[in-house]
């Protein structure tokens, strides 16, 4: 085995989530998407890098810092990744701002949609935007001055702030200060008198540096120049110790905000006197700075699109659909009884149910206790409130609430409290590892008093809003021994319980679920003959784990055909020594974002799901799950919809050897993009049941006895 975990084999991390960030920004350029859904993917790839910079790069800074030499599975030492990134990150950068400034922003132009500087409007605009930053700005803004009594301030990541030198009447000694563009307020001012048929907005920053001279009276203003830093947000926890982790979380929020700065963003030619000053007080390297086109921050867009009401630039809608099993009536538990395993796809199909089934069990008196793990939900979660519901209506409610899902810390910890005013039991995890499965468990008491265990298990998170951007996978499921296992995880999760020696139906990290992969993949190596060789398609997140591409490498050279479909990062570089292994991308209007792997094992095909990446730190450092799919009915869909994206040859790309990705800009009348498609399916498998439904309503009107 060790002979695959040759470097040859393996793409830097790092490099391969520029890549795929690359892809993202692809769809930016792709002529064949409606303007504002390209403005869209402009706002996800300047969001995803502010991230990647306070994660990985910050990472990486810091192995440099503490003199770590040690290399990635691609052979790189910490300080060759960081000069590959700004290398890469140069035509990346450039390539955003000729989408948006060159092509994009023109475009909204000639469709009556314009972004334009305060200095471009009529005397009537300006006077609108001058009681505009009187009224609703200027009341907020705070100036800061830097000066001996007035030492440097902390400047809050990711906002942008407007750097001042200024000297006051009565002295010619140069001053400095700093405005920050409150984060609060709209970035995006539609003006009043636009010309007909035309919406034209200001920026926030613009307005501020115009009126600049209102927070500065009796002050000259030499220099002005807007820049934005990002901190540093990659910190380790060490739970060893910690009485309460609450408290401990709210304090480590608290110091983010004073962390090290791992990027410093100007506009392009900033030069002079205070763009010296700006340098010498952040002390950055050279790869930490970036000169860059305006406006700053271009993640902001997405506010600019909500304000837009231009639908006819915007992505068709599609309605969820209804999962088919439960629009036929009866509570959830009778549907699920009767069909043991339901599916439900978002955002192609509802979270409604999930909803429903929640709801239900709080209002159910012979529902007994219900138990979840929650790793991030929406500000305005209609799981927390029915979880509150029926702990307010005495059900035995538990809640594992994962307070490190990074970025969602804040928001976790407010829910976490309010569920327990409820009365509701809130574990916090379990130290060394974040608690990251997906499942609900419910137990009921039946009319024989015999009691009886629900379960609901998906491969993503039970957040309402992110299911109508995300695809992911649940199952509805009562299968008594599935349940059991999962009874016994949430044990394991809350007490002292210890796992489970063998796990028959699921498999669980960090317990045994590296294992079972590692089986599953050998066994179909095992098994692979000329005649009859075997198949693997694996599609997920991200694949980083040497071990399992060690063992995938070993499979391919044993004649297994492997298809992955992988949306963000692949460490594995297909195409060495063997045409066996075939690796897609597909980025499109939704994430990809299901976990979803099949196996052929000599024809007694085994499909499963699972909220794991095959990356180490869900498979060693979280709690995950995979749980089977045995319902014919339920794995021929999951089927289709695998060889619907195998087939996407407008939306997927291909990777080559060389770790770089084939492009699709010139497939805009190709009809196979996978997403579409698959709602399609999904419109088809509705329209089937509800013409079944039909039918059957008729049947029942004929069958009747005719009334004398």
């Amino acid at each position: 085995m060790s002979g695959f975990l040759d470097k040859k084999y393996f793409v830097s991390r790092e490099l391969s989530w520029l890549e795929f960030n690359a892809r993202v920004l692809d769809e930016a350029g792709d002529v064949g998407n409606p303007l504002l859904e390209r403005l869209k993917f402009i706002a996800i790839f300047s969001n995803n890098l502010d991230e990647f910079f306070m994660i990985r790069v910050a990472g990486l800074r810091q192995l440099l810092s503490s003199k770590t030499l040690q290399t990635d599975c691609s052979g790189l030492e910490p300080a060759a990744q960081i000069k590959a990134i700004k290398k890469r990150l140069k035509g990346l950068i450039e390539r955003k701002y000729r989408y948006l400034l060159q092509e994009i922003m023109p475009a909204l132009e000639e469709k009556g949609i314009q972004l334009v500087n305060p200095e471009q409007l009529s005397s009537e605009q300006r006077v609108f935007l001058k009681e505009y930053f009187l009224n609703q700005v200027f009341p907020v803004l705070t100036p800061f001055a830097v000066d001996p009594s007035h030492p440097f301030p902390i400047l809050n990541s990711g906002a942008i702030e407007i750097a001042v030198s200024l000297s006051r009447d009565d002295s010619g000694k140069v001053l400095h200060a700093f405005v920050e563009v409150p984060q609060l307020l709209p970035r995006f001012i539609r003006l009043s008198f636009s010309p007909k048929n035309k919406q034209q907005y200001v920026l926030l920053e613009d307005l501020i540096m115009e009126h600049i001279q209102f927070l500065f009276s009796n002050c000259k203003i030499h220099e002005i120049i807007p820049f934005r830093i990002t901190r540093d947000m990659d910190f380790s926890l060490d739970e060893e110790g910690v009485a309460d982790l609450l408290q401990y979380m709210k304090k480590e929020l608290l110091h983010r905000k004073s962390r090290e700065p791992i990027r410093l963003e100007l506009p392009k030619g900033s030069r002079g006197k205070l763009a010296e000053w700006l340098m010498e007080q952040f002390q950055l390297d050279d790869d930490l700075k970036y000169n860059v086109p305006m406006p700053l921050n271009p993640a902001a867009f997405f506010e600019f699109i909500g304000k837009v009401d231009r639908p006819d630039l915007m992505n068709q809608p599609w309605p969820p659909l209804p999962v088919p099993e439960f629009t036929g009536g009866g509570s959830m538990f009778s549907v699920i009884d009767r069909e043991e395993c339901v599916m439900d796809a978002v955002p192609f199909q509802g979270f409604d149910p999930v909803v429903k089934l929640l709801n239900e069990a709080a209002e159910d008196p012979d529902v007994l206790a219900i138990k979840q793990t929650l790793y991030r939900v929406s500000g305005d979660s209609p799981v927390i409130k029915a979880l509150q519901r029926a702990a307010e209506n005495g059900k035995q409610v538990t809640v594992i609430l994962e307070l490190k899902a990074r970025f969602d810390e804040n928001n976790n910890i407010n829910w976490a409290v309010k569920l327990e005013e409820s009365g509701a039991h809130v574990i916090y995890g379990i130290a060394g590892f974040k608690i990251h499965c997906k499942a609900l468990l419910i137990v009921k008491r039946n009319k024989d008093m015999r009691i009886k265990r629900y379960v609901h298990l998906a491969t993503g998170n039970y957040n309402d809003k992110t299911a109508k951007l995300y695809t992911d996978i649940g199952m509805f499921m009562c299968d008594p021994e599935i349940c059991l296992e999962v009874s016994s995880l949430f044990n394991v999760m809350t007490g002292y319980s210890s796992p489970l020696n063998t796990w028959k139906r699921i498999a669980v990290a960090p317990f045994s679920l590296r294992e079972k992969f590692i089986e599953l993949i050998d066994r179909e190596a095992r098994i692979s003959t000329k005649n009859n060789p075997g198949r693997i398609i694996a599609k997920m997140n991200s694949l980083v784990d040497p071990e399992i591409i060690a063992h995938l490498y070993r499979a391919a050279m044993a004649g297994v055909k492997i298809d992955l479909i992988v949306r963000g990062i692949c460490c594995l570089k297909p195409g060495i020594g063997t045409s066996n292994i075939n690796v897609i991308s597909i980025v499109d209007r939704y994430l990809e974002h299901s976990r979803v792997f099949y196996f052929r094992n000599c024809g007694e095909e085994e499909y499963y799901l699972s909220s794991a990446d095959w990356m180490p730190r869900n498979l060693d450092h979280r709690i995950e799950i995979m749980f089977p799919v045995e319902k014919e009915s339920v794995r021929k869909v999951i089927r289709q919809t695998l060889e619907i994206q195998l087939k996407d040859k407008r939306k997927s790309r291909h990777m080559l050897p060389t770790g770089a990705y084939s492009r699709t800009f010139n497939k805009v009348k190709d009809n196979s993009a996978s997403q579409f498609r698959t709602y399609q399916l999904f419109q088809e498998i509705y329209d089937k049941s509800r013409q079944r439904r039909e039918e059957i309503k008729k049947l029942k009107v004929f069958s009747r006895p005719q009334e004398i």
